[in-house]
């Protein structure tokens, strides 16, 4: 062949031959498909145990694991690089052979040729040195969509190391928050049925990002009504609103307003005289005093020493009775003196020495080994559920399974002395009674359980590895504690508007992670700033309480009836448990008995669970609390805390012998009353307001002479009487 001839061959020839296919990464694009076909899932072959003999690391944490159980394992039966497109692999994918997991993705899909290719290209491993994901962006991150609109286009755009970008979005995986939507392969948000809010995570290997989305219904004529704002909260709860197309309730009465405040600051119901005064007060400014008035009262550090007792585990089963006594009284001491609440903080985490003399270090007491002290100062301070993270990564938040080690990796050091003659059983150090010391030694470390090393402690969410030497409790109270701490502020803020509002900005209030966004980001944004100015919970309560947000109706209206997470209106909810059999006792005007307090002791100021553990049956009053959802206090949260509506309380309140012995009493509310010479209007007319802190309508008033002048024994209708306003909604119920 002539020269030329053979030269315009070669030149011809990569024309003529076809295009060699781009090398199918196994890292980034295999791992991402194993991902969205749902097979390295919890349910799926991510499972501990695997599925059918399949075994794949739970959502892709250990891809070189993943890469031998394709290509290696059971003698490579799952790959057939001979015949990529007949492979077992992508044969139980499409439902080409039986598959327990159903149908996973068509032969036609992108999942199914990635695959094939890979294969096909000899299903290599990864070179090291490619780049590797960095950051995830998806657009729109957010958008509110009015009907008739149902449907969104997502586009998800990942960076990587080299500074590249790509669009990611048929490889991402989309997990929606609940059932309102439907996402397609190609990142298209359908809405499936009802309007309202989803977020929806988008997930691509270990980056992940969220979307909130707001599908709004018709509402015909729907016009917005100007509210007067009275500071930075309203003006960012009532501009969301506004974009949802809700309209805010009307304000409270000074009733309700009355009722709820003390309830919520002080945790008791008003005296009779005080709801006098106030529903007589003329004065515009009068519900700005009164909150002023409530937050200087002792009672506040009551109920807020109560809600970090919970938070704390400060119960007798952990903790002597003795250091429940001493740590619920530093507790309450430090409300009193309105201490910064990262201080509070501060002194918790670095607290050692004696339980006694020391009684923040009960809180080491109760939680007695690292991985309990991680999980609880991670959920109680920074708002983080580290739980899952503890035998592989978090599959719902950023966390791995070393992030959760290096971070109990602050605690294996913390010890306990136990004196002799204060154990109850030699057999179990656990068992004790009496002093204890914590104190921390200098050699005991964590090691993490699959590599075996030896782990330095970190902070979650930074990189920087804390010096071998120095004090390591001391070190993690300061980081939790500076203003700077990406997560205390927020956590804590959010946790005083649950319990003021009824529901967080996030919620649950203690579970912040990027698969739960906040409900108003801007306004948690700024209740977080703002308190840690100087953390101080009353100056950020009065922030609160001071709202029209917080002083809005629970009487809804066509655009709010269904609208609870964006808080245009208040949420109904039942008393907690020691807010309701204090009220009861304020009602009856006799205070139930706790064996081993002193007479004249609330529910709200009882430091453990209960004082009569150690007996064979429970008091009266503490049998109510429980049946009512008082926490046993067994976990750092206050989700353990039940406001289930439950058979039993409904007995309790019916027919319970401690509601009975209070409503008999001789010489309870209605026998001061009656001794007094007080009228039948007069003393219906101080049960409302004792109950209900409003004055009995007219019908109330007639239904009630009626019920009195027919019956033969007068104290035992007024009884009949009392006995139902206990058992009216009205009263059980916070409004």
């Amino acid at each position: 062949m002539p020269a030329f001839r053979l030269s315009l061959l070669l030149c011809l020839l990569p024309a003529l031959l076809p295009a060699a296919e781009p090398v199918v990464r196994f890292d980034t694009e295999i791992m991402a498909v194993l991902s969205r076909a749902g097979c390295n899932s919890g349910p799926c072959h991510g499972n501990l145990n695997g599925k059918g003999g399949f075994k794949l690391s739970l959502r892709g944490e250990n891809p070189a694991f993943d890469l031998l159980a394709l290509t290696r394992d059971t003698l490579g039966r799952r790959i057939d690089r001979l015949r990529p497109a007949d492979s077992l692999l992508l044969a139980k994918a499409t439902m080409s052979v039986p598959h327990e997991g159903g149908f996973r993705f068509g032969r036609d899909s992108l999942e199914f040729d990635l695959l094939r290719r890979w294969i096909a290209q000899g299903a290599p491993a990864t070179p090291s040195g490619l780049p590797l994901p960095v950051r995830l962006q998806v657009e729109p991150a957010s958008a509110v969509l009015y009907h008739p609109t149902d449907r969104v286009q997502l586009r998800v755009l990942g960076t990587f190391s080299d500074g590249s970008q790509r669009d990611l979005t048929r490889l991402a995986c989309y997990e929606p928050s609940n059932l309102l939507v439907h996402v397609e392969s190609d990142g298209l948000v359908v809405r499936k049925g009802t309007s309202g809010e989803t977020s929806i995570l988008v997930r691509y290997l270990d980056q992940q990002a969220v979307v909130s989305l707001a599908f709004v219904p018709e509402r015909p004529g729907f016009t917005w009504r100007e509210v007067p704002t009275h500071n930075a909260i309203d003006r960012l709860v009532f501009a969301k609103l506004r974009r949802l197309r809700v309209q805010p309730a009307e304000l409270c009465s000074d009733g309700e307003f009355l009722r709820r405040v003390h309830l919520d600051t002080l945790g008791i119901l008003p005296d009779v005289e005080t709801t006098r005064r106030f529903l007589a007060d003329p004065h515009a400014d009068k519900r700005e005093r009164l909150i002023d008035e409530l937050l200087t009262r002792p009672e506040f550090a009551d109920f807020w020493a109560l809600k970090w007792s919970d938070l704390l585990r400060n119960e007798e089963k952990v903790l002597d009775a003795r250091g429940v006594r001493l740590f619920h009284r530093w507790l309450r001491q430090a409300f009193i003196d309105n201490k910064p609440l990262n201080e509070l903080a501060r002194e918790l985490i670095a607290s050692r020495g004696s339980t006694y003399s020391q009684p923040a270090a009960n809180y080491y007491r109760a939680l007695r080994d690292p991985y309990t002290r991680a999980e609880a100062t991670a959920q109680v301070f920074l708002g983080v559920r580290l739980q899952c993270a503890r035998c592989h990564n978090h599959p719902f938040d950023r966390w791995t399974q070393t992030d959760y080690h290096r971070f109990a990796a602050f605690f294996p050091r913390v010890q306990y002395r136990i004196l002799e003659n204060n154990r109850r059983d030699k057999l179990d150090k656990h068992e004790f009674d009496g002093e204890q010391i914590v104190y921390l030694d200098r050699q005991t470390e964590l090691t993490h359980p699959v590599t075996g090393e030896v782990l330095v402690p970190r902070f979650l969410g930074d990189a920087r590895p804390l010096p071998a030497q120095g004090d390591r409790l001391t070190a993690l109270a300061d980081w939790v504690a500076n203003p700077d701490n990406p997560f205390f502020a927020r956590v804590q803020a959010n946790r005083i508007w649950a319990h003021l509002m009824g529901r967080g900005i996030v919620e649950p209030s203690d579970d912040f992670r990027d698969s739960n966004p906040p409900s108003n980001p801007e306004l948690l944004d700024e209740l977080a700033r703002d308190f840690a100015r100087d953390f101080d919970v009353r100056r950020l309560v009065r922030t609160i309480l001071r709202s029209r947000t917080y002083q809005l109706s629970a009487r809804p209206d066509d655009s709010n009836r269904d609208e609870e997470a964006n808080f245009a209106r208040a949420i109904i909810r039942p008393l907690q448990a020691e807010q309701l059999l204090d009220a009861i006792g304020q009602v009856t005007a006799i205070r139930p008995r706790f064996p081993g307090l002193p007479a004249g002791t609330r529910a709200g100021q009882v430091p453990g669970v209960t004082v009569a553990s150690r007996r064979n049956r429970l008091a009266d009053s503490e049998r109510f609390l429980s049946v009512f959802g008082k926490p046993p206090r067994s976990l750092s949260c206050e989700c353990e805390r039940s406001d289930d509506n439950t058979l039993a309380q409904a007995f309790q309140l019916i027919t319970g012998q401690l509601v009975n012995q209070l409503l008999t009493e001789p010489n309870n509310r209605l026998g001061q009353l009656i001794a007094a010479g007080r009228s039948n209007d007069q003393i219906v007319e101080e049960l409302y307001l004792a109950a209900l802190c409003r004055f009995p309508t007219s019908r109330e008033r007639q239904f009630a002479d009626q019920l009195i002048a027919k019956a033969n024994d007068r104290r035992a209708a007024l009884e009949d009487i009392l006995w139902s306003l206990l058992n009216a909604k009205e009263f059980l119920l916070r409004r």
